[in-house]
């Protein structure tokens, strides 16, 4: 098994951010450095595959879709749709 070479780093960090980022790691019962390394991971190393990249651009490219109504609640979507 190849081992992975780790370098020490240090980092200024919001204090709010560092809260959440200690909140999240006791979350899953992980330490702060294993879980700031996977989020780390996740972000630069992570590509949407073709399927993925396709549904971005369609979402980013609105134009292609209609005016759709606004629904101020759940229920008014649910009536709308019942009465369609």
């Amino acid at each position: 098994m190849e081992s992975i070479t780790r370098r020490p780093a240090s980092f200024r960090l919001r204090s709010d951010l560092m809260a959440r980022l200690r909140q999240n790691a006791a979350r899953e019962n992980r330490t702060l450095n294993n879980y700031v390394e996977s989020v780390l991971l996740d972000v630069v190393f992570h590509e949407p595959n073709a399927t993925t990249r396709a549904a971005i651009e369609e979402a980013m490219n609105r134009s292609e879709y209609p005016e759709r109504e606004l629904y101020n609640s759940a229920e008014e979507l649910f009536k709308a749709l019942d009465a369609e």
